[in-house]
């Protein structure tokens, strides 16, 4: 019974809480005396400071591209990527007899394009600037793995020397529009990088531009688009975007496609068809990501307070008071354990374009940093937790369960190892880390919709804040405790 009247009266606690610091008569009217609880408070410190985040896990749909100037280290941010593409199961193209399309004496495709589809929400810097990509046909595929934005495919030889390589320019203001192509603001926005040039293959054989290659080896080599492995195994091993030139804008990329052109006849009608290759989460896409480490860690080295950046620029460590906390009321039952991380003014003045604040912020024990990312794990409000920026700071309102496991860890460990803490400096310490979110939102029989955060990953595209904390500036934990009344 008291099992049951304490989870009740745990959610009162918890309720009544934030509106009262006299909590000695909580629970006394919804008990009987033999069941009445005492409740207590602590406030306890926590310490904090930036750590550089080096390079993050970047294997991952959210694609960011372009160069910027960060008004904050007045240093450079680029971001760069490899995509392959999918190839769905059951593809098939009409009967080559009725390819209307001819080069060489035989079938050839219209044109060849890539697609890279914007979102204009996402993107930072001036939209007149000219974005400057260089286009790469990679000579073997990227196998699957972990990897990080530290990754360069030109470094480590992936990029076919005597492929495409393509020289484009765009600006964000003056993008195509595609209704066919949907986004959230109903109309896809994109660029176009033409691939109508002569191709040649590996064997040496040379077709008008690439989309005619693809149709080719599909009549010839039909088994090689079974599916999406072996067609990036045997036909397209993927391409790396390069920023070539051009400073001021940072663009999301929300899609990237591979769209030929082709025309046949059905009876006595002529039709245009496309194929459309999209780079999907069922293939591989990472992101190659360049700081000014220098920059960066003249910003580490601030201990008036701490950083939040990105792409792969600063997280903010955390020790928290596990000791303090545990031993304090080591017969009591944590309650609640709050911590809030306000936020202070930048200091940046005058800037045309201000990076924006991260919206979300993954709380991680710092030993399962990378596990987190790599595993795809979702926050379990246990060991991870993940808090929105309100009111100026982000607050995680209860991580007592990753108090009390902390707790635990120290205690099974010390008693077969005197040393276990030496051992394992970071028990007592977590990471906050700038995340972005995925949502899939489903619909039940009466049309009503339930949002859901699917996927939490590494912020690629720029961000920045300061946090209240620091050497000389400790966070407070508040902790309510309770018990049965002896």
């Amino acid at each position: 019974m008291k099992l049951r009247l304490f989870t009740a009266i745990a959610i009162t606690a918890m309720a009544m809480a934030s509106c009262s610091e006299d909590t000695e008569t909580i629970g006394s009217s919804i008990t009987n005396e033999s069941d009445k609880m005492v409740f207590s408070t602590g406030v306890y410190q926590a310490t904090s400071r930036s750590i550089m985040a080096d390079s993050v896990y970047s294997k991952t749909f959210d694609c960011y591209f372009g160069k910027v100037k960060d008004p904050e280290t007045n240093s450079y941010v680029k971001n760069e990527f490899m995509a392959q593409f999918n190839m769905l199961e059951g593809f098939s193209l009409p009967d080559k007899s009725t390819i209307l399309g001819e080069s060489d004496g035989d079938i050839a495709a219209d044109s060849c394009e890539i697609w890279l589809i914007f979102d204009r929400s996402k993107c930072y810097g001036d939209s007149l600037t000219p974005l400057k990509v260089k286009v790469k046909e990679l000579a073997v595929p990227v196998e699957d793995g972990s990897y990080y934005s530290n990754f360069d495919p030109v470094v480590e030889g992936y990029v076919r020397k005597d492929g495409i390589n393509k020289s484009s320019s765009f600006a964000l203001s003056n993008l195509h529009f595609s209704d066919s192509l949907r986004s959230t603001s109903g109309y896809a926005e994109f660029a176009n990088i033409s691939l109508n040039d002569p191709y040649t293959d590996k064997d040496g054989n040379t077709y008008n531009n690439f989309g005619t290659y693809l149709m080719r080896q599909y009549y010839s080599n039909p088994e090689k688009f079974k599916n999406a492995y072996t067609f990036i195994h045997t036909l397209v091993p993927g391409f790396n975007f390069e920023v070539s030139d051009g400073l001021g804008v940072m663009a999301n990329i929300s899609q990237i496609d591979l769209v030929s052109q082709f025309r046949y006849k059905e009876e006595d009608s002529t039709y245009t068809a496309s194929i459309y290759l999209s780079s999907t989460p069922e293939v591989l896409q990472t992101s190659h990501i360049e700081n000014d480490k220098a920059a960066l860690n003249r910003l580490v080295a601030d201990n008036s307070c701490t950083y939040l950046k990105s792409p792969a620029g600063i997280f903010t460590e955390v020790t928290l008071p596990v000791d303090d906390i545990s031993l304090a009321h080591a017969n009591d039952s944590l309650l609640s354990v709050s911590v809030t991380f306000e936020r202070e003014n930048s200091g940046v003045q005058n800037t045309k374009y201000p990076i924006g604040t991260p919206q979300n912020i993954l709380m991680v024990q710092k030993d399962s940093l990378y596990s987190f990312f790599e595993n795809k794990t979702m926050y379990d409000y246990t060991t991870s937790f993940m808090a929105t920026l309100s009111s100026n700071a982000y607050t995680f309102s209860n991580i007592g369960n990753l108090i009390t496991q902390m707790a635990r860890q120290k205690a099974e460990g010390l008693k077969s190892d005197a040393a276990w803490e030496a051992k394992h400096p970071d028990w007592n310490k977590v990471v906050l880390v700038p995340v972005a979110t995925t949502s899939k939102t489903s619909y039940d029989s009466y049309g009503y919709s339930t949002t859901v955060i699917s996927d939490v990953h590494n912020q690629l595209g720029l961000s920045s804040t300061k946090l209240v904390g620091g050497a000389n500036s400790p966070i407070e934990v508040k902790v309510i405790y309770a018990k049965f009344k002896q």
